[in-house]
This record gives C-alpha cells, sequence and structure tokens, in this order.
C-alpha cells in the first residue's frame, strides 16, 4: 500500500490477531513479517525507494508468518498468533519504549533512527517518535497485553512463542557474536523454565540448535514482564537460508506445530 487513506484510523495498532481453539494456551507471534510502511511514515525515511526496499529485506523476518500459519493450520490444538502487519522500520514492538531499551544508543529503539547498516534511516525528531509510538506502539502493545490477559484468564497460563528468522551473516548492528545455528532459542530466566526449553530442544531435534545466539531473550508484554510466571516465554529464531529448500521449511513447521502440542499443557517447574 501507498495511499495513506488505506490505512486503518489514527491509533489503530495495525496488528492481526487470530483466536485459536478456545482451550489454546499458546500464541504465536510473529512480530517482523511484514513489509508494508504507511505513507506518512514513508515520507520521513531518508532511504530512496531501492534502499529502503533493500533495508526492508535486510531486516524482515521472512518466512516467519508462513511458518506460524501452517504449524497452527497442523496443531492438534491450534494456538492463537498476534501479527504485526507495519514493517519494524516504522516501529518495532519488541523492544522497551524507554531507558531500557539497550539498543537504543545506536539507533535501534522502539523506533529506528538507523538502518541495518548503522546509517541513518530517520531523522532523530522527538516529536515525530512520539507520534509513531502513540500511534503504533502503544496501541499493539495494549492489544497484545489484553490478548495475553484472556488467554491467562481462560487457561491459567500462556505460553508466547516468539517467531523470527536471521540471516546467515551478521548484520552490522548486531551487537553479539558467536555461532549462528539452524535454530535458535531466545530465552529468559523469569519466562523461560527448564520444561519448554527441553521441549524445545525434542521439537526442533533434527537442527542444529543454540540457545541465546546470536540473539537472545523472549518477549512478553510489559504488564507480565518479571512478574508473572505463568506468562512464558520463548523466542524461535530460524536461520533464513533454512527455509530456501522446501523440504527443510516443512520440516520447522512440523517442529513448531509439535512444540505447541507438547506445550499446550505443559506445566513447567521452577
Amino acid at each position: 500500500m501507498t495511499d495513506d487513506q488505506a490505512w486503518p484510523a489514527e491509533g489503530d495498532a495495525c496488528a492481526r490477531f487470530v483466536p485459536g481453539s478456545p482451550n489454546g494456551s499458546v500464541l504465536l507471534h510473529v512480530p517482523h513479517s511484514s513489509r508494508l510502511i504507511p505513507a506518512w511514515v514513508r515520507e520521513r525515511i531518508l532511504l530512496s525507494g531501492a534502499e529502503l526496499a533493500a533495508e526492508i529485506d535486510r531486516m524482515r523476518d521472512s518466512y516467519t508468518d508462513v511458518i506460524a500459519e501452517r504449524a497452527a493450520a497442523q496443531a492438534r490444538v491450534r494456538p492463537h498468533m498476534f501479527v504485526n502487519e507495519l514493517a519494524r522500520q516504522v516501529v518495532d514492538p519488541e523492544r522497551f519504549p524507554d531507558e531500557r531499551e539497550a539498543m537504543a544508543q545506536i539507533g535501534h529503539g522502539a523506533v529506528y533512527l538507523n538502518t541495518s547498516q548503522l546509517t541513518p534511516l530517520r531523522a532523530d525528531d522527538p516529536q515525530h517518535v512520539a507520534e509513531l509510538l502513540d500511534r503504533y506502539f502503544h496501541p499493539y502493545a495494549r492489544r497484545m497485553t489484553d490478548e495475553v490477559q484472556e488467554i491467562l484468564n481462560a487457561r491459567g497460563q500462556v505460553t508466547v512463542l516468539d517467531i523470527h528468522s536471521f540471516p546467515r551473516e551478521a548484520l552490522p548492528y548486531e551487537q553479539s557474536g558467536g555461532p549462528r545455528p539452524s535454530i535458535c532459542l531466545g530465552v529468559d530466566e523469569f519466562h523461560t523454565p527448564p520444561g519448554l526449553i527441553d521441549a524445545a530442544r525434542e521439537a526442533f531435534s533434527e537442527f542444529d540448535i543454540e540457545i541465546n545466539t546470536p540473539f537472545a531473550g523472549t518477549y512478553v508484554p510489559l504488564k507480565f514482564y518479571e512478574r508473572d510466571r505463568q506468562v512464558r516465554g520463548l523466542m524461535i529464531e530460524v536461520r533464513r537460508d533454512v527455509c530456501e529448500e522446501q523440504q527443510a521449511l516443512m520440516a520447522v513447521q512440523a517442529s513448531l506445530a509439535r512444540l505447541v502440542d507438547t506445550v499446550q499443557d505443559l506445566r513447567c517447574a521452577r
């Protein structure tokens, strides 16, 4: 879309929630799969059309929407899905919106000021940044929080599986080195119990797996962050070249479906 009138009204988070089974306690979160940028946001981005297209391709989590949708369809108990419909060059819903965000030091906070190459993406205009946060980031966070709360109320627990992909070669903005396995599991000391990690290792056992490399941690809404252990989280990062072969892509989807089935009613001891 290029016509701003095609976009939702002021304050809409541009997120899509797809309810799963009423018995579902798993939510698949797909935050970085979109290429869409509203026209009024595009006007403030400093890149040419070709440069922006290339930047989106570098930073977009390719295949994750397909992986999540197909895994959801394969699972015994269909999980819920929450999908960001805007490119991460608009806002990144998984960053802290304040001084807690370490990536803000390199222009990769909740609103990116720099590209993956650490060149300027948009001017450092606090008013525009606040506008983007108010129109997109905060409504997205509220909607995600509400959906997690509803599942928590109904099931007594929620497992947020945060679905990402990453390139074979590190981009300049990345802050950590280390191995780049087929599957990276991002874990959090508070929200990722050992049983959930074990279940993921088993589900993805045909792939080489590393923990917290090249990316670490996982996403849960701030309302629950380090407060409620019944909101569990695990990030699943798939190296993009793995998905380029159809058979491997199908294996990733099947592995995610197995994980959903395993953790659906998994009660993890601390």
